[in-house]
């Protein structure tokens, strides 16, 4: 491919033309699932051996380990291997050989059928088994796996399993308590309901009691008369769950709960962190409202409040998002992340609240934060200094954050980890036009070692010209970063149909400098059929600061629809686009900006597909909705400007509302009613379930769905 990258006095464009002699065209079953299997460029998936300078990872059926230091690759295990040494311990063999799942510096962890069996590497022998339930769920081991023990859940119930016993942790009273599983719905960054000490020695895990909030109803078809499954789903404004905080003793099996100040408050329990010392227990509090957060510090062995180290208020809203890190060789320091300078960034604290320093700053997001150096001198993290359109690895003293060194200097998106000791960096980028390559960093020379270099999966396929670049927000003022696909076979005298496709939510950013511009491969076949594809990343969403995404708080929608206008002018600017035939397509906050732009802009959008979309944003769980809207108490004109329902007597293209019967995210309420305004108007609308899929069509149903919503175009729009 050709590469072109234009300065201009106005914005940035970074162009890629495929090259001359390409005539292949994707099917729908390569645009859909290609993206995913042969026709992603090839990567190194690997990991790093613990207290080693090792990477590991599957080629065929062996276990890779290659030495960064030497640079030689030697066969670590092969399936074969594996399988006589679990044949001879008359246990089940393998099909293929899994991905290295470290315990420690010699074992590794596999899963077999009900088995968990633990594998030591150096001596190719089965150290121990781990025998389990066939419902057993959230399987959760410690990272000191010396005493060997697993956590799992078991309905609502939570049990330590060990390769002796199975140990009762919680049981629960009542299907509307449940422990040891993600509190919040997910939100927060809370992705699990139980958190290992660093020794082992205790698990704490969340309670949560459902008893005031309101079950939706999902319907399963599996069964012989289809059964409804009644879930918790605390919509905007009405009770939600309470959630607690129980630290389960290993040795003497006790449990002590942390102190709940408001028992009553509905409040967030985020980012569980452990002291060093497993003396105490840091929590996040937040408050229903989320808008003060509170890190508390607490007794282990009472659960006794001990301190609230700080808080942190904003008067639209704070989303706690990041465990503390503790410093090695200094238990009383971590590093803290917080938006509060209106950018996430890295902060040092001392354990009796008083901020040390602020290590990182600037106009631009800490994204990741990778780990320390061995003595605790360094601290590594990945951010978007360089781009909001990149990812770059950097090292920084803690002690002179003046001190900065970038480690991955070529141009792109970095996905990497480090090593225990962080003297190594993995590292797997790609660019716009560079499919992408795998390699080992020296963190301190950074002196580079090529694993892979990518081949360019599609040169046989025609594929249309991309492009990056940046127009002005609905203000005026703000960059917004956009993504354009030419037909293939482009020519300027002809005018072509258009489809934007959106997502415009929070916690998402679709365009990026990574293979295909972040595109999915569905975009470029719609450019091979004749369709120009543009994408913008509009005010509220992801990594471009705190002001850029609250922007649009209590006002959802608003905003984000000025900032697709502007696209549209930029389309009809561009003279080789028919501006009788624009589309727009989007899933989830995608479907509420779809039905949006169908609705409120009917002269402009003609045909729209509007998958699992937010139609009122009452309907939607508490903890998302709430931060971006408040209740619709405290905010009952933006609920009611943000509501589709009123909107559907103004819908006149052709509008495809698809949804997953067993959502119980966007629950199927949303589509439902908009579909029960339009026939109360007399509004023709199209609507297509998918009866088994949750809030994602998985799997090959998705290309029935991506089928689906291409006739839908090129029946109404091309």
């Amino acid at each position: 491919m050709k590469n072109l990258i234009i300065i201009l006095t106005v914005f940035l464009v970074i162009s890629v033309n495929p090259t001359h002699g390409q005539d292949k065209k994707f099917t729908m079953e390569e645009a859909v699932i290609g993206q995913w299997r042969d026709l992603y460029p090839k990567s190194i998936y690997g990991n790093w051996q613990p207290q080693t300078h090792f990477l590991t990872y599957k080629k065929q059926n062996k276990i890779i380990r290659h030495d960064a230091e030497t640079n030689q690759e030697s066969t670590l295990l092969t399936l074969e291997e594996l399988n006589k040494v679990l044949n001879n311990a008359n246990m089940d063999t393998l099909k293929r050989i899994p991905n290295p799942n470290w315990l420690n510096k010699e074992n590794i962890l596999l899963r077999n059928n009900n088995q968990y069996i633990v594998f030591n590497i150096n001596d190719n022998r089965v150290e121990n088994t781990f025998s389990f339930k066939q419902e057993d769920n959230n399987f959760d081991y410690p990272a000191n796996f010396s005493k060997q023990m697993i956590a799992v859940t078991n309905g609502n119930n939570l049990f330590i399993v060990t390769p002796d016993e199975r140990v009762t942790v919680a049981q629960s009273r009542s299907k509307e308590i449940v422990c040891g599983q993600a509190a919040s719905r997910r939100e927060f960054g809370i992705s699990k309901g139980t958190f290992w000490s660093p020794d082992a020695n205790y698990l704490a895990y969340y309670i949560k009691d459902n008893s005031n909030v309101s079950e939706y109803p999902v319907v399963n078809i599996s069964t012989r008369t289809a059964e409804a499954q009644m879930t918790p789903y605390p919509m905007a404004g009405t009770p939600s769950e309470h959630v607690s905080l129980g630290v389960f003793d290993v040795e003497k099996k006790q449990t002590v709960y942390i102190e709940d100040e408001n028992a009553d408050s509905e409040q967030y329990l985020t980012n569980i962190s452990w002291g060093p010392k497993e003396e105490y227990i840091y929590i996040q509090v937040l408050n229903r409202e989320q808008n003060h957060m509170k890190l508390n510090k607490y007794d282990l062995k009472t659960g006794a409040l001990v301190a609230t180290l700080f808080e942190e208020k904003h008067e639209k809203y704070v989303e706690p998002y990041h465990k503390l890190h503790f410093i090695p060789g200094d238990d009383d320091s971590f590093i803290y992340q917080t938006r509060k300078d209106g950018y996430n960034h890295l902060y040092w604290y001392k354990t009796d609240g008083k901020q040390k320093k602020q290590i990182t700053s600037g106009s631009w997001e800490v994204t990741d934060f990778l780990g320390f150096d061995e003595k605790g001198k360094h601290v590594f993290y990945v951010s978007t200094e360089k781009s909001p359109l990149q990812r770059h690895a950097y090292k920084i003293n803690l002690r002179n954050p003046k001190k900065k060194t970038r480690i991955t200097n070529n141009e792109g998106y970095h996905s990497v980890s480090i090593t225990s000791d962080a003297q190594y960096l993995y590292d797997r980028y790609s660019s716009l036009d560079m499919p992408g390559i795998t390699q080992i960093i020296n963190t301190n020379t950074l002196k580079k070692h090529v694993l892979l270099k990518a081949k360019n999966p599609l040169k046989l396929y025609k594929l249309g010209e991309t492009k990056i670049g940046t127009i002005k927000a609905g203000d005026d003022k703000t960059d917004l970063y956009y993504r354009l696909i030419k037909p293939v076979d482009f020519d300027s005298t002809k005018n072509y149909p258009a489809i934007v496709y959106v997502y415009g939510g929070p916690h998402a950013q679709l365009i990026t400098n990574r293979w295909m511009g972040g595109a999915r491969m569905w975009q470029q076949y719609m450019a091979q059929n004749g369709y120009v594809m543009l994408t913008i990343d509009n005010r509220g969403s992801a990594n471009r600061g705190l002001a850029f995404e609250n922007a649009t708080h209590r006002q959802l929608g608003k905003l984000e629809m000025e900032d697709q206008l502007k696209g549209i002018e930029f389309l009809k600017n561009l003279g080789y686009v028919d501006t009788a035939k624009i589309g727009v397509h989007g899933w989830s906050y995608g479907g509420f900006m779809t039905t949006s732009l169908m609705t409120n802009y009917p002269d402009i959008f003609k045909v729209g597909v509007a998958g699992g979309p937010v139609i009122d944003w009452k309907y939607y769980e508490i903890m998302y909705g709430e931060r971006y809207m408040d209740t619709p108490d405290e905010n009952p004109e933006g609920y009611k400007s943000s509501s589709l329902l009123k909107m559907a007597p103004e819908l006149k293209g052709k509008l495809l509302i698809i949804h997953g019967g067993m959502d119980a995210t966007v629950v199927q309420q949303h589509s439902l009613a908009f579909v029960r305004a339009c026939i109360k108007n007399n509004i023709p609308v199209d609507y297509f379930i998918y009866p088994k899929a949750e809030h994602n069509v998985r799997g090959k149903d998705r290309i029935h769905l991506m089928q689906k919503v291409t006739d839908y175009f090129n029946d109404y729009l091309k």
